[in-house]
């Protein structure tokens, strides 16, 4: 499993609970489309954390690099109806980060045998 995090900051104004519908709608497009196989949002609690990462820090679950390629795919090619529920979030977050991790030790890792 690969994950695909983004940290980000709501824009002044926005409504957390606003975010949220929002969100639910573009990640529920995306997994009903087959192009997610899950995803969670978080919350700074208590104001913990770095200093460099914003307040919210979201997950999304992909089962392969493919699925994500699929993904990156669909959300690039700013079509309908896939554009509304990208823009719907977009336009809500500012200050965004990106990562992208994997499960360790990967599934086809073998041992003994390495050169470094």
């Amino acid at each position: 499993m690969d994950i695909y995090h983004g940290w980000f900051d709501l824009k002044p104004g926005v409504r957390d609970l606003d975010f949220v519908a929002a969100m639910e709608r573009y990640m529920g497009h995306l997994e009903g489309q087959g192009l997610i196989a899950g995803w969670r949002l978080m919350r700074r609690k208590l104001g913990l954390g770095p200093t460099d990462l914003a307040e919210f820090h979201l997950m999304i679950e992909v089962e392969g690099l493919a699925q994500l390629d699929l993904a990156f795919g669909q959300v690039a090619s700013r079509a309908e109806p896939v554009e509304e529920v990208h823009h719907g979030v977009n336009s809500l977050v500012r200050n965004v980060r990106f990562a992208l991790y994997r499960d360790f030790p990967d599934p086809v890792r073998q041992s003994g045998q390495e050169r470094f």
